[in-house]
């Protein structure tokens, strides 16, 4: 593998043409971080399903 200026420092980064890295963290142009919790798809609670279903 070669030196990618984008590794988080643990050698096992493996970055896509978008900067995401398989572990989850994102290139913001300086460094890899987790992206912001509003832009991950969240997954819906199980409170939010049964309110729907309850009447």
């Amino acid at each position: 593998m070669t030196e990618d200026e984008r590794c988080c420092g643990t050698g096992t980064c493996i970055v896509d043409a978008q900067g995401r890295c398989w572990c989850g963290q994102q290139w913001d142009g300086q460094t890899m971080c987790h992206p912001p919790l509003d832009k991950v798809d969240a997954v819906p609670s199980a409170d939010a399903d049964r309110g729907a279903t309850e009447h």
